[in-house]
């Protein structure tokens, strides 16, 4: 696919997006939104913002309200999409915008923490901190602070990230792993240490995703360094565990595992956290590593579906950690490849455009430059 068609590909997707949830806010529509800030932010286009309103204002009443939330359920994954709220709210004005992201904020207020510091994953998983939570609630923390006016906040994030950084980082591989059960109660957590025993790939997307979004919008300082100094060494890990043809594995790590496969989620997710990594200088962030995920997808991982319409494929539709649906996910790598494949789901769809922004930016940097010298 070339650039346009690509574009026109996720023009088409927002176009006929049907909300995840049949309405209600939750993660999976917070991230087709982060896809369309980041290219409305990168190219300026007006179609980008359309789609970004028209499917946001879907679900925010005018006083604030968001459809089917319930504060009390204390779920993290319902913060991501408030980072549209955020957004939104510093371009318009618009109060009801404000309404809606203070009230996420609130969640956040009295959502229950681990002893050590950082948020549950789930009131229904408790004593619990997953990797994905992390870019679920953080870098809407301080955004919100900073639109708040409100520093503290973004203190708080960023000390809640080096916590969980601490407890989930898995020394032998220089990865992290996908949960830590403070309480040593569920079976798939270690009881000396209490981390799952796999590293799935697409929960290190999410926290490489939430190091990038944070390390952009932190002040400088010591914190930052540090976050910045843990990104670095990731990113080197990361790029010597790619396939051949330039992606990542849903068990990202064992390539022999038999069954194993390169998932487009991850893989996306890490094109974004390579080429933004560039783009701000961070050491050890190759943007060509970056790109030649991006190509990659594009060329082994978009194909038409029965109807003909170009789809990205080999996305892990869901996986997680404890009791779901009368099943017991246990964190092994068999349990992860067990897991159902969805066409164009929208956590790989999202990552993938916001990748494409990035490779635009980088695109009108060279091009800059050349003008530049020429």
């Amino acid at each position: 696919m070339t650039t346009t068609s690509l574009t026109e590909y996720f023009d088409a997707y927002a176009r006929d997006y049907s909300y995840y949830k049949g309405g209600s806010w939750c993660y999976e529509d917070g991230c087709l939104y982060r896809g369309l800030i980041a290219l409305h932010e990168a190219t300026g286009e007006d179609r980008w913002w359309r789609h970004l309103t028209r499917l946001v204002d879907g679900q925010v009443d005018a006083d604030g309200n968001l459809a089917g939330y319930t504060m009390t359920e204390y779920n993290i994954d319902n913060v991501l999409p408030g980072r549209a709220l955020v957004y939104l709210a510093a371009k318009t004005g618009d109060l009801r915008y404000r309404k809606a992201a203070d009230l996420l904020a609130k969640q956040l207020q009295t959502h229950p923490r681990i002893n050590a510091g950082p948020h549950w994953h789930k009131l229904r998983y408790p004593h619990q901190v997953w990797l994905d939570g992390l870019y679920m609630a953080l870098p809407f923390k301080l955004e919100y602070g900073a639109l708040a006016a409100k520093p503290q906040l973004g203190e708080q994030a960023l000390a809640e990230m080096l916590t969980a950084l601490n407890l989930t980082f898995d020394p032998p591989s220089g990865l992290y792993r996908h949960g830590y059960d403070e309480a040593r109660l569920q079976a798939w957590a270690d009881p000396k240490t209490g981390l799952s025993p796999a590293h799935w790939g697409r929960s290190i997307g999410w926290l490489a995703m939430a190091m990038v979004d944070m390390v952009v919008t932190l002040p400088a300082g010591p914190g930052r360094d540090d976050l910045t100094a843990r990104f670095s060494t990731l990113l080197t890990v990361l790029a010597g565990l790619r396939t051949t043809d330039g992606r990542w594995l849903q068990v990202i790590d064992q390539p022999a595992l038999e069954g194993n496969y390169a998932e487009s989620s991850a893989t996306a997710m890490f094109a974004y956290a390579f080429l933004k990594a560039a783009r701000l200088g961070i050491k050890g962030a190759m943007q060509q590593v970056g790109a030649d995920a991006a190509t990659s997808l594009v060329e082994n991982a978009m194909g038409a579906d029965a109807s003909g319409r170009m789809v990205l494929q080999k996305i892990c539709c869901v996986a997680g950690l404890g009791g779901f649906d009368g099943n017991y996910r246990d964190g092994t790598p068999a349990y992860y490849l067990s897991e159902t494949l969805r066409d164009d789901d929208i956590k790989g769809v999202g990552p993938l455009m916001m990748a494409h922004a990035e490779g635009e930016l980088a695109k009108r940097a060279t091009s800059a430059r050349r003008e530049a010298v020429a």
